[in-house]
């Protein structure tokens, strides 16, 4: 499963984007998910959320607990504060951190995260972009009111 989130600014407009392929690397499901305003590391792990709730819909919470799941992201920090090499010390990503543990621990329990480089996670990016522009879109049409 690859996972990216962005915002545009710091916080800003942000968005989620998630591919998950099976190991003969075919296309399972795709999503992407316009967050409103929040920050890039907010973002990041809204889509690991979103990629998790993709796999609960598509494979039901007891079959999801015997899949062997790789998540792929290009945030350094992200990832490894779910790996446990880094300390969650942004007071925002704490109740973030804890719903991915504690989805970890209920439905994903053969699940690893993987840093990739950026150029390695352009669908994903693409979703995430995608749900930022479909936000906007509502967000301007909302405004003209």
């Amino acid at each position: 499963m690859y996972t990216d989130g962005g915002a545009r600014g710091n916080p800003g407009p942000a968005g989620a984007g998630v591919f998950i392929y099976n190991d003969k690397g075919e296309i399972i499901r795709k999503a992407h998910l316009f967050l409103g305003k929040m920050t890039n590391n907010e973002a990041e792990y809204q889509a690991v959320l979103l990629g998790l709730d993709t796999l609960k819909k598509t494979f039901g919470k007891d079959k999801t607990r015997n899949l062997e799941i790789e998540v792929r992201m290009d945030s350094e920090l992200v990832c490894k504060q779910l790996r446990g090499e880094y300390q969650v010390k942004e007071e925002g990503l704490v109740p973030l951190f804890m719903k991915v543990w504690n989805a970890r621990v209920a439905d994903f329990p053969k699940i690893i995260f993987n840093c990739i480089p950026r150029e390695k996670n352009i669908e994903a990016d693409k979703l995430a972009n995608l749900a930022m522009d479909e936000g906007g879109a509502k967000e301007a049409q909302g405004s003209m009111f």
